[in-house]
């Protein structure tokens, strides 16, 4: 089992930052790619970013690219989600996923999902 836990949302301004948290516990957090979802009310959960196990590959949906970084230290098991430049249309739950080898863009490949946490941009 691995426990996710994400923390550092909260309401901005647009054009403002944030920096998302997730901490795992649990099994070899380099055994696992890690993943950033988002689902905004009403909508489907929607990739956001992906990191491999090394750090050494990321991926992002076209969206968020330019904007947003994942990072990840594995000697403190955390992994990142750097938002700058916010906009309105990013406003969801965001949540932190765990994936055993390489990473996905789909949700349904991920094996251990936080609790999320809001982001709340305003315009």
């Amino acid at each position: 089992q691995v426990q996710l836990v994400e923390s550092g949302g909260g309401l901005v301004q647009a054009g403002g930052s944030l920096r998302l948290s997730c901490a795992a516990s649990g099994r070899t957090f380099t055994n696992y790619a890690m993943g950033w979802f988002r689902q905004a009310p009403g909508k489907e959960r929607e990739f956001v970013a992906a990191i491999n196990w090394s750090a050494t590959s990321t991926y992002y949906a076209d969206s968020v690219k330019g904007r947003f970084t994942i990072s990840r230290d594995n000697a403190k098991t955390t992994v990142y989600l750097q938002m700058n430049s916010l906009k309105p249309e990013d406003t969801a739950v965001y949540y932190c996923a765990a994936k055993a080898f390489f990473f996905s863009a789909s949700s349904k490949e991920y094996d251990y999902w936080g609790q999320g946490t809001q982001v709340t941009v305003s315009s």
